[in-house]
């Protein structure tokens, strides 16, 4: 005669197990997500950095003293050779969607006018007396919770509403943007 087995796991202890993970998960979804927007943060604090450097790049050796009017003339190598001011996940367009941010550059025309072509090909009278760049969240309070804005001056600014602010050469005209440490 041959004597069944009750070897293995009852329903109560399987549903037990399940609980318990979902407990874990409940957990640890929110802090998964917090890190997530802390990364997309950090890399549009990253790309603002980026466009700065290259833009003080391009004006001392490129443009005579002038800035970049878009990403994508500073994603431009120069004509006689070399590499493009920035790299090509910034440099493609005029507005870029990186990180759940969506970063955007504008530099206003020069006044007065440039009178010497950029080393891109960028004729003289496109060349900017400066610019200003904003970095938003594709979806606030899920790719970010903050703004970043920057500028000539090299400055990013953080707020907890856009920046949309459109000075060159000085602080943003939003009372409540704070520079970054």
């Amino acid at each position: 005669m041959r004597i069944r087995s009750n070897k293995g796991f009852t329903l109560i202890e399987l549903l037990i197990v399940v609980a318990i993970i979902g407990i874990i998960a409940a957990i640890a979804v929110p802090g998964l997500l917090r890190a997530r927007m802390s990364g997309n943060e950090a890399s549009a604090i990253g790309s603002l950095r980026a466009i700065n450097s290259s833009q003080q790049a391009f004006s001392s050796s490129c443009a005579n003293g002038f800035y970049s009017p878009t990403l994508a003339v500073l994603g431009t190598a120069p004509t006689t050779g070399g590499t493009p001011f920035i790299s090509p996940d910034l440099g493609v367009s005029g507005t870029v969607t990186k990180s759940g941010y969506t970063v955007v550059m504008v530099g206003p025309a020069a006044n007065p006018a440039a009178t010497i072509n950029a080393c891109t090909g960028t004729a003289a009278n496109l060349l900017a007396s400066g610019y200003y760049g904003n970095a938003d969240p594709l979806t606030a309070g899920s790719t970010g919770m903050r703004f970043f804005w920057t500028n000539t001056l090299g400055t990013i600014y953080t707020d907890t509403a856009t920046i949309a602010s459109t000075v060159v050469n000085a602080v943003p005209g939003v009372a409540t943007a704070v520079p970054i440490q």
